[in-house]
């Protein structure tokens, strides 16, 4: 997933994550430029899912 289709849906994508997984808090999902990997790991922590798991689960909400 490249950044340009992250932003893209980013707004919707933040809420659907929330609503999926409610311990994500605003900043969890802080985009910060250049801090790509600190971001995917604090999701993949709250989660417990892996960055491939998560990337598949967002291109399926179209």
């Amino acid at each position: 997933m490249d950044k340009l289709e992250l932003k893209g849906n980013w707004n919707q994508w933040k809420g659907k994550l929330k609503e999926k997984y409610g311990q994500l808090t605003d900043d969890d999902l802080t985009y910060e430029e250049g801090k790509d990997d600190q971001w995917w790991g604090r999701i993949q922590k709250k989660t417990g899912k892996t960055k491939d798991e998560l990337v598949k689960w967002l291109k399926g909400l179209g």
